[in-house]
């Protein structure tokens, strides 16, 4: 894989949610591929189910900051959040957001809703819905459609870091899995 990727992606959600859960998971799969990755998160609030967001870097940055209307994907756990955040999503950028409804942010926008809350209760994991959203993504990052969104990994390379993180745990990995197939297996092919 090439060295040249650049990517910045935005993760929002609430307390509780797993955003740094999901920062976490993507960053190993960068470092796993050889690439540079910068993280920077604001959880303050996190224990009172306060906003988190956390801004992550792949590929030669030197600020762990994303700034308004330059990331490239948006990763939302909270549809709420999409007004807050939203400004941060360059034109032509991609949004994967855990909705019940459909979303439609602006035209110039690739945006995906899923029903994580919904999907993490048939699968009787309520916390899982970080996972599903993001199964989502790599599942649209995997087609040949014009709704393809750019990631710089793939599904299964989310899941060998699952495999290596959860190694001892397998009710956990198991779990794990299955959430971030639900996600996948949502999107409209």
């Amino acid at each position: 894989m090439s060295k040249t990727i650049k990517q910045q992606i935005l993760i929002s959600g609430v307390g509780g949610q797993g955003v740094l859960f999901i920062t976490s998971l993507l960053a190993e799969a960068a470092i796993s591929k050889g690439l540079p990755v910068f993280t920077s998160e604001t959880h303050g609030m996190a224990q009172r189910g306060g906003t988190v967001v956390s801004h992550f870097k792949v590929g030669d940055f030197s600020s762990p900051l994303i700034r308004p209307f330059q990331a490239d994907g948006l990763l939302v756990l909270k549809d709420e959040n999409i007004a807050q955040h939203g400004s941060f999503l360059k034109p032509g950028g991609w949004a994967v957001v855990n909705s019940s409804n459909d979303m439609t942010i602006n035209k110039k926008m690739v945006a995906s809703a899923v029903d994580a809350d919904r999907l993490a209760q048939e699968i009787k994991n309520p916390k899982s819905l970080n996972l599903i959203v993001l199964g989502l993504a790599l599942a649209r990052a995997s087609q040949k459609k014009p709704d393809r969104i750019n990631l710089f990994c793939s599904l299964a390379d989310v899941k060998k870091v699952l495999k290596k993180r959860f190694a001892s745990r397998k009710k956990l990995l198991d779990a794990s899995l299955l959430a971030l197939q639900a996600g996948s297996q949502a999107y409209k092919k």
